[in-house]
C-alpha cells in the first residue's frame, strides 16, 4: 500500500505540470443538504478533471526509452483525455483505447490532443486492447492499478487536508478506485478521526462487489457513468479501500444525474454524473451521522456536455 510519504512526493513531481485547485466552503449545498459542507472543486483541474494528476505523475517516471516508445491507456473518459493532454504537454506519444460508450467529446477531445484513439465495442475489451498494446511495447498508464498513479491521485486529499476548514466526513466517487485510495491514505495520516465514504453507482458498482467477494471481481456494467464504469477493481485500490474507507454507497444513475443538475443550481459548478452522485450519498450521510457533520465533496469532473445531462434528465424524467 502506498503511504502519506509516497504522496508527498507525488506533490513535489507534479509542481507546475497541474493545478491546486480550489478548496472552498458551499453555502448553497450546506442549505441543500442541512449540513456544513466544503467543496473540493476537481473539475477545475487541467482536462476537467483528478485524471490530469495521475498521468502526469506517471508519464514523468517514464524512462528515455519507454517515453521513445510511447504510452496506452484505456478510459471511460477522462482518463484518456488526461493522457492524451499530458502526454501531449509532456512530447510523449499517446495511444488512447475508449469503449465506444464512451462521451463523443472525450474522443474529440484526445484526438484534438494528438493522441491515437482506438474504440472498443466493450469496457472489457477496451482493457484487452490496451494489455495487447502494452505487450507490443507501449508502456501502459493504467487508470487505478499503479501505485504512481494512486500516489497522485492522492494529491487531491494532500490539498484538502491542508485547505478545508473542520470536517467529520468525506465523501469521493469510485469507478476503478485510484481516487478514493489515495485519499484515504492521506486523510487516514493528516486526519485521522475524519470518516472516507466511497460513492458508486448501482450499475458500475465494481468496488462494491470486491468487497463482497473478499476481492476483485468482475461486474456487468449497465450505467449510464461510464467516467465509474470499471469493470473491475485492482487488488491494489480493493486493498487500500478495505482497510481505510468506513463504508462504499451506491446510488441509482437518476439520482446521479439529479446530483449533477442539484450541483449546477445550488453549488454553480458545472459536474459530471460521477460527481452528482456525491450528493445523494451525502444526503443518507447526514441522515446517519446528523446535522452536525461537516462534510467534503470531492467533486472530481466536469466534463460531461449540456447535451448529454439534457438527454439522461430526459431519459429518468428529472428536472433542474
Amino acid at each position: 500500500m502506498i503511504t502519506v510519504a509516497d504522496v508527498e512526493a507525488a506533490a513535489e513531481r507534479l509542481t507546475g505540470h497541474v493545478v491546486r485547485t480550489p478548496t472552498l466552503p458551499s453555502p448553497g449545498l450546506t442549505a441543500l443538504l442541512g449540513a456544513d459542507t466544503t467543496v473540493k472543486l476537481e473539475l477545475l483541474q487541467r482536462t476537467g478533471s483528478f485524471k490530469a494528476r495521475g498521468a502526469a505523475a506517471r508519464l514523468l517516471s517514464l524512462t528515455p526509452a519507454e517515453r521513445a516508445a510511447g504510452a496506452v491507456a484505456v478510459s471511460g473518459g477522462n482518463h484518456g483525455i488526461a493522457l492524451a493532454v499530458m502526454a501531449g504537454a509532456l512530447g510523449v506519444r499517446a495511444t488512447v483505447v475508449m469503449p465506444r460508450s464512451a462521451p463523443a467529446r472525450a474522443v474529440e477531445t484526445a484526438k484534438a490532443a494528438g493522441a491515437e484513439v482506438l474504440l472498443a465495442d466493450t469496457m472489457p475489451g477496451a482493457f484487452a486492447l490496451m494489455e495487447e498494446l502494452r505487450a507490443g511495447g507501449l508502456t501502459a498508464v493504467h487508470p487505478f492499478d499503479d501505485p504512481v498513479v494512486v500516489a497522485a491521485q492522492g494529491t487531491v486529499g494532500l490539498e484538502l487536508a491542508e485547505d478545508a476548514g473542520p470536517l467529520t466526513d468525506v465523501l469521493v466517487s469510485i469507478g476503478g478506485g485510484g481516487l478514493i485510495a489515495g485519499v484515504a491514505t492521506v486523510l487516514r495520516a493528516r486526519r485521522p478521526g475524519v470518516r472516507v465514504w466511497g460513492v458508486e453507482t448501482d450499475g458500475a458498482h465494481a468496488m462494491t462487489a470486491a468487497l463482497a467477494a473478499g476481492g476483485p471481481v468482475p461486474v456487468d456494467l449497465t450505467s449510464v457513468v461510464s467516467t465509474l464504469s470499471a469493470p473491475a477493481v485492482s487488488a491494489l485500490t480493493h486493498a487500500h479501500v478495505e482497510a481505510l474507507v468506513g463504508e462504499v454507497l451506491t446510488v441509482t444513475d437518476a439520482e446521479a444525474v439529479q446530483g449533477t443538475l442539484d450541483l449546477a443550481e445550488h453549488a454553480k459548478v458545472w459536474a459530471e454524473p460521477a460527481a452528482g452522485c456525491l450528493l445523494p450519498a451525502a444526503r443518507r450521510v447526514v441522515d446517519r451521522v446528523g446535522p452536525d457533520a461537516r462534510l467534503g465533496l470531492v467533486v472530481c469532473g466536469g466534463n460531461a456536455t449540456t447535451a448529454d445531462v439534457t438527454a439522461w434528465a430526459g431519459r429518468f424524467g428529472l428536472r433542474g
